[in-house]
Formats: C-alpha cells, structure tokens, sequence
C-alpha cells in the first residue's frame, strides 16, 4: 500500500475500510487457522497512522472519540474479529493514557512518540490467584531511586509478545491491599516475558494472549499517578465495554453481509421472486440495528459527559456501572444471536470451511464475548446494585 497518516476521523474511517477489505479479510482465515497475530493488518493500520486516533490533536494524534473509535472496530471486525479486538484493547489503554495522564510531561512525551512511532499497547490486568477480577491484584510496584520493579505471574496477556508496550495493574506497594491498585506502562525493551501457557482456543486465535510471567523495571515515571479504580470506572470500563460491543456487532454484521449476498444470489436465480429466506434476513437485519444503536447510544452519552471532575463523578455512580454492564451483556449475547441467524439463512454453505459463504469463523469468534469477564459474574455485581440503585429506568 502507498499511503500517507491519515489524521482526521474520516480519514481514518476510509483508510481502516481500505485495510479492512484489501489486507484484513485476505489473511483473516490464516491468522485463524494457524492461531498467529495478524501481522499484515497490524502493518496496514500502522501505515495509515490508525493506532494514534485516540492520542489528543494538540500532541499529534486525531483526538477521536469514543464514538469514532467504536466505528473504527466495528468496520475492521466485519473482516477479522480478532485484529478488531487487538485494535479495540490498543484503544482502551491508550485512552486511559490520554485522559489519565496528561498533567505530566513524561506521558505527554511518550504519547507525541507514540503517534511517529505507531507503538502497539497491550493489557495484563489478569494474574493467578485473583480468578478473573481485574480490580483484585497480587503483585506490587516496589520504587527505589526513582525507577520501579515490577514482577507479575499473569493467566492472560493480551498479544503481548507482539506489542510494543504493557500496561499492566499492581498493587500500590507491597503493604496495600489488593484492591488499591496502579496502572504502569512496561515498555517491551525493559520486560521479560515467559510463555506459561498456550492460546490454542476456539474462537479469537489472532489475539495471541496465553499466560505469561513478566519481569520488569523502569522508569518511575511510567507509573500513571492516578488510582487504578478510578482509571477504571471512568476510562477502562466505558471503553471496553463500548469498544467490545461495537466490534460483536462487526462480527455479526459481517456474517449477516454474507447471508444476504447469498439471498441476493437466489433473487437473481428466480428474478420477479422474493425468496424465503429473505424474510429471515429481513428480522435479523432488525436485531443488527438495535445491537448498533445499543453501542453508539452509549459512546454518545459518554462523549457528552466531557471531561471535567463532575463528569468523572458521574462515571463513578451506579447508574453508568449498570448501563455499561449490561450493554456488555446484551451486545455479547446478540451477536451470535445473529451469526447463528445468517447460517440458517445460508445453510450448508455456511456451515462449509471452504465456502465462500463460511460462517464458522465468525461465530466462534463471537461466542468469546459472554466469556470475556463472564456474563454470569457481571449479572451478579448488576444485581447487588439493583438492590440499592432505585432508577432502574
């Protein structure tokens, strides 16, 4: 591809689209099949400066918001699933760099070097011992002489191996409690990481994200100064939530694109004929639209709030807790919902690995989303605060 930084959000839209069709869905079945991280998307958004769209105008990057950001993996999930969910994990820490971070030059700095470089963040937030809270950690950040060490034993580390820099939640200090926790950028020059487990999984395989035990340092700068439950609450969640959704509804739209080419191919065969599938397609396309103003809904109302200290208030309520919970859940159960709708639609040749109509990608990749911070454990925490909370509606 011969091409130039993209550096406005329609820009960025065109140039993921291009990507999308001309690289994405080229290497989509391969990236699958072998369980590899998808190089040759990665290079294309690279190339069109696609990983600095959340890094503010005033330090180079395009200042999207969560609303373009969210159409951004959606376009890219319609082809793969998981370049779209590595996309969508690069988003979510980048924000909490941008909005957590910009009272300190050394950020400001790294986020200007970010955007030349097009450096590629991943996540660990998980570790054994905590069974799957993110707002739980064992390890600690230990400073001295104004570095850090920083060891972590994680279940999952998101592509990390492929990434330029980790972000990654600690306790405080050796003597804080588990939930008073930090967020500290690990770039890949000053970590060690050592594989523990594989990633040989049903759906999602390009993400890459096996166990790992990292061993780090580092400059004690790179330690965002703000308390990781607030980072959380008003950055993480909102853009996890939002971002994962929009990308479950890429999936889905993409299999649903099928279906109705196929639909499309039996008119042409009995032209003056509706055939009966297209009734079927005609109510999945419904459920599609209602998963798309589910998420864009959100983003917008998030965009709104602002960023000024009541806003952040604000994020830290029941009300957004709840809100953002079950668009996580609504969203991760609908979408393959609706991939199993385009494979009734499509049938045999849906269910074929070697058709040009395959679906079985696209509804494994799916079925990961209720399983990504289990629906069962969200549905519990809603239900504790329904107790309290009296605006339901």
């Amino acid at each position: 591809m011969n091409s130039s930084p993209a550096t406005g959000f329609a820009q960025l839209l065109a140039a993921v689209r291009k990507v999308t069709q001309d690289v994405a869905a080229a290497h989509a079945d391969d990236v699958d099949a072998k369980a590899r991280f998808p190089i040759e998307t990665l290079a294309g958004l690279r190339e069109y400066g696609v990983l600095s769209a959340a890094v503010p105008r005033e330090l180079g990057g395009a200042g999207c918001n969560l609303q373009e950001l969210s159409q951004l993996c959606a376009t890219l999930a319609q082809s793969c699933g998981s370049s779209a969910m590595v996309l969508a994990m690069h988003y979510i820490q980048l924000a909490c760099i941008a909005r957590h971070g910009m009272d300190s030059e050394w950020w400001r700095t790294y986020l200007r070097d970010l955007v030349r470089r097009q450096d590629l963040l991943a996540s660990m937030t998980s570790e054994v011992g905590t069974f799957g809270d993110t707002r739980s950690s064992v390890c600690a950040v230990r400073r001295s002489d104004g570095r850090f060490r920083l060891d972590k034993d994680a279940t999952t580390g998101s592509y990390c191996a492929h990434a330029d820099a980790i972000l990654v939640t600690c306790r405080r200090d050796e003597d804080a409690a588990r939930s008073d926790q930090l967020l500290v950028l690990v770039k890949r020059e000053d970590a060690k990481l050592t594989q523990t487990s594989t990633w040989d999984t049903m759906g999602m395989r390009g993400t890459c994200s096996p166990g790992f035990k990292l061993e780090s340092a580092g400059d004690e700068a790179q330690i965002l100064p703000a308390p990781f439950a607030d980072i959380s609450a008003q950055t993480m969640v909102p853009y996890s939530h939002v971002l994962w959704s929009s990308l479950w509804w890429g999936i889905a739209a993409g299999a649903l694109n099928k279906a109705a080419n196929f639909v499309r191919g039996q008119a042409r065969q009995n032209p003056g004929t509706t055939p009966p599938a297209a009734t079927r397609l005609a109510e999945a396309s419904v459920q599609l639209h209602g998963i798309k103003q589910n998420w864009l809904a959100a983003a917008r109302d998030f965009d709104a709030l602002g960023d000024s200290p009541a806003a952040r208030e604000e994020l830290l309520g029941m009300g957004w807790a709840l809100r953002l919970n079950e668009l996580k859940i609504a969203c991760s159960e609908a979408s393959p919902e609706i991939v199993q709708r385009a494979l009734k639609i499509v049938g045999i040749l849906g269910y074929k690995n070697d058709s040009p109509f395959a679906l079985g990608r696209p509804l494994r990749d799916a079925l990961s989303g209720a399983l990504m911070i289990s629906n069962d454990r969200i549905a519990a925490k809603n239900a504790s605060m329904l107790l309290v909370h009296k605006e339901i509606a």
